[in-house]
């Protein structure tokens, strides 16, 4: 699919300043351009990005509706991310596959992981647990298999030193908390550490590692009576037993889903679903020392929208998510660049 021919709006030289009504921040954020990437399926969604062996690709959720019994996963490919063309689905029989996250192994190989939930009726509420398929090539997947049982809903995994972490929550019954879950292989996962967080509705949760093996966890909570809706900032050093917290505020309650990484530069960006004026997706500055956040800009996004993926290649950020603010809920990606406050423009 060519980007170009779908772009229904380019922003080009859009410079927003995070100190221009957004609070200060060490970087600024070119919007450089945004378009449609696909729209196919009635309902397209829960994206993730990945660049491997030359080559982006971007994961999501296609179908009926955003809870139906026919979800199946999409991966598109594309080279320089402008034209974009499907290279796989995966699919898996009595199971709605959600929240599709993306990783490349010790071994070489891309990793998908994603929520599976054996749905009997679109819009049916049920348990959700975790599926894992593999590629070598981008276009063959293994069989998806159930890693963590419906129930227990272990949304994403990053690699370090050859082993996956990852942060399971409850998705179906039972009390609200986390889980530190690690695995050697990806498939097969042990606790590491057990009920690691409980206050309020904890979800969703994004990890990163730094280059001195720190963690750094983005942790999604939702309403659930007077409990704090917060985002938090979990930070652990090497053994990851020993968790310290850091409310984030209230202007990201219900961040939903958080993504985080680490640009050239040495700052750290976060994106996510913001609800500050309706819903849509935002870039913030995410300062891992004094534990706060700071919204840079907001996406071209409303209503259905969020669930980024982050990639930065060749000093550009590159963002998939999606949304409904056009009508029918899309997969759009936004390249940005990204430049430290101060720099010298005129030399790039």
């Amino acid at each position: 699919m060519d980007m170009n021919s779908r772009r229904h709006f380019i922003m080009v030289l859009c410079l927003v300043l995070a100190s221009c009504g957004f609070g200060a921040a060490p970087v600024t954020v070119e919007v450089v351009e945004v378009g449609r990437i696909w729209d196919q399926a009635p309902h397209n969604a829960f994206t993730d990005l990945v660049r491997w062996h030359d080559a982006f690709y971007c994961a999501f959720r296609e179908g009926r509706g955003h809870v139906s019994t026919d979800g199946e996963i999409r991966i598109l490919e594309s080279k320089e991310a402008d034209t974009w063309k499907s290279a796989a689905s995966v699919s898996l029989e009595g199971y709605d596959l959600r929240d599709a996250h993306l990783s490349v192994t010790p071994d070489g190989r891309l990793m998908l992981i994603g929520g599976a939930a054996p749905r009997e009726k679109d819009n049916q509420s049920a348990p959700t647990g975790t599926f894992v398929s593999f590629s070598a090539n981008g276009r063959q997947w293994t069989e998806p298999q159930i890693a963590v049982e419906p129930g227990r809903w272990l949304w994403c995994v990053t690699w370090n030193k050859g082993r996956a972490y990852g942060i399971s929550y409850t998705a179906g019954k039972g009390g609200r908390y986390l889980d530190l879950l690690v695995s050697d292989d990806g498939i097969h996962y042990k606790p590491h550490v057990p009920k690691l967080f409980e206050q309020g509705y904890p979800t969703e949760v994004t990890l990163r590692f730094d280059s001195e093996a720190t963690c750094y966890a983005l942790v999604r909570r939702d309403r659930r009576g007077d409990d704090p809706s917060s985002a938090l900032l979990g930070v652990s050093r090497p053994g990851y037993k020993q968790w310290q917290w850091k409310d984030l505020g209230a202007e990201f309650n219900g961040f939903g889903g958080p993504n985080f990484i680490k640009i050239p530069a040495g700052h750290w960006l976060a994106a996510g679903r913001m609800h500050d004026g309706g819903a849509h997706t935002a870039l913030c500055y995410l300062d891992v020392e004094n534990g706060t956040m700071t919204k840079l800009t907001k996406l071209p996004s409303g209503g259905d929208t969020s669930y980024p993926g982050m990639v930065c290649h060749d000093n550009m950020l590159y963002l998939s998510y999606y949304s409904s603010h056009e009508g029918k809920t899309s997969i759009y990606l936004a390249k940005l660049k990204i430049t430290p406050a101060g720099s010298d423009r005129s030399k790039e």
